[in-house]
């Protein structure tokens, strides 16, 4: 098969009638997709506006059709490209050389929550959100929730490595995951782990796989950790007059021994955008406010919350912090996380976006805004800012307006190319948890040393050898 375009492509003809003929024998014909519309809609996910159409569209229902076509793909050399509910935003599913489209939103079970050992066993279409619901009412917390958790899948986290607001106390997804079933390139179906909170045996093959993108093989089964559930948060709403006195307040909150729940940044335009787009208006800004932060603390009993809340208060009073606005019902508390879940849509929806997911130290925060204005000043691009600041993960969206082709195309490397070099200058690195996918690859020399990439290259060609895993992905164009 041919590599892909924006436009549809033609597979050679020998790969097309062997793919008609074999690809029936492995899954029920309805689950076979090569009409354009379904091949066009599974040709993008959320990254910009790109799309790379692939020349088949496969929905397997089990491991053992996964492993089937896998051998077959591997045997003829056709690409294939796994994908869950399409939310990424670094361009990791798209099929950029054709080939298959491996769709895995009908492998979509919770095999099993396990109340004793507190685990769960899932498949990779799970919705993120729907394990989390199911896991509470046992009582259990998983706790990874990006902004997408209502429609990204375990497998899409799996492969992103993502996180989310409570990455800050909680970890992101590596941080709970115990083992995973895995088809390798060649259909092999291997465990690359036990289902134990401790494993010193051989290499660490679970997290390899954890944060690969689907360059290394297909999970297509997930051992979970699970925690006792806090029932019990406080939500405050800090306005400041200034983005950078917002951000070094981040640093200063944990120095102060608080270990917030949540810890969110979002710049003026971010919660406007976020108002505009939802029709949203509470809470109303002050003419002054220039970011916000939402802060959550969370505890077993409501006795737990205020001691944590108190800890924090003098700390924003320190920073120049505005009249703390508190959650006090669950209502209250939901309209906060709603317009803050919603900001990624709203600027997509206000213009054509390119998204970096820094992260630094979060000492270095306050510099790293600095950089990311004045590189918008000195290129001529409007950038609207927020993310995950408890972590030092911040989200810098950068907005097309009316920006001309080749500054959007070409010019806007550089800036972005300098962005990151001031990024890892900081000691942070390119991607937080949204990946390097295709949009960021040829960036991957600022992060990494030639002997880290010569490495990670390594480890690809032993595992799959014939480069038909998510090809076009991770590593930069030579």
């Amino acid at each position: 098969m041919e590599p892909a375009s924006n436009e549809l492509t033609t597979p050679t003809q020998d790969i097309h009638e062997a793919a008609q003929r074999d690809l029936p024998t492995m899954l029920s014909p309805e689950r076979i997709h090569w009409g354009e519309d379904i091949r066009r809609a599974n040709g993008s996910d959320e990254t910009e506006d790109l799309v790379f159409v692939p020349d088949v569209v496969v929905e397997p229902e089990s491991t053992s059709e996964v492993s089937s076509l896998l051998a077959w793909a591997h045997q003829h050399g056709v690409p294939v490209t796994a994908a869950g509910a399409r939310t990424g935003l670094s361009g990791g599913a798209l099929p950029v050389q054709g080939g298959i489209a491996l769709s895995l939103r009908r492998m979509n079970r919770i095999v099993a929550i396990d109340t004793v050992n507190h685990q769960a066993v899932v498949e990779p279409g799970v919705i993120t959100e729907e394990l989390s619901n199911a896991a509470a009412e046992h009582g259990l917390m998983y706790a990874v929730d990006p902004a997408s958790r209502g429609t990204c899948t375990i497998g899409g986290n799996i492969a992103e490595n993502s996180g989310g607001p409570r990455a800050v106390k909680y970890g992101v997804t590596k941080d709970w995951v115990l083992n995973l079933e895995v088809v390798l390139a060649d259909g092999t179906v291997m465990e690359t782990g036990a289902n134990t909170l401790k494993n010193s045996t051989g290499y660490n093959l679970t997290q390899l796989m954890v944060g690969s993108e689907g360059t290394l093989g297909i999970v297509t089964r997930a051992t979970l950790k699970l925690l006792p559930l806090p029932r019990h948060q406080a939500l405050m709403l800090v306005p400041f007059i200034s983005a950078e006195s917002a951000c070094a307040a981040v640093a200063a909150i944990f120095q102060a021994g608080a270990m917030p729940s949540a810890l969110e940044f979002m710049e003026r335009d971010a919660i406007e955008l976020a108002q505009h787009f939802t029709g949203v208006h509470e809470p109303v800004l002050g003419p002054d406010d220039a970011a916000h932060l939402l802060i959550e603390v969370d505890g077993f009993a409501p006795e737990d919350l205020m001691p944590q809340c108190e800890r924090i208060l003098p700390v924003l009073e320190e920073h120049g912090a505005g009249e703390v606005l508190f959650a006090e019902s669950a209502a209250e508390k939901d309209a906060l996380w709603f317009l803050r879940r919603r900001v990624g849509e709203a600027v997509k929806a206000a213009s054509t976006y390119k998204e970096e997911d820094t992260v630094v130290p979060r000492g270095e925060l306050p510099a790293l805004l600095r950089k990311v204005k004045a590189l918008g000043c000195e290129h001529g691009f409007r950038s609207v800012c927020y993310g995950h600041a408890g972590d030092g993960n911040l989200h810098v969206n950068i907005l097309r307006d009316d920006l001309d082709d080749a500054t959007w195309n070409h010019t806007l490397s550089v800036a972005i190319r300098e962005l990151f070099g001031e990024v890892v200058g900081l000691g942070g690195t390119l991607s937080g948890e949204h990946g390097i996918g295709y949009v960021q690859k040829n960036y991957m020399d600022l992060a990494c040393s030639p002997a880290q990439l010569a490495v990670m290259r390594g480890i690809k060609n032993v595992l799959d050898p014939k480069g038909i895993l998510n090809p076009g992905k991770v590593f930069p164009d030579r």
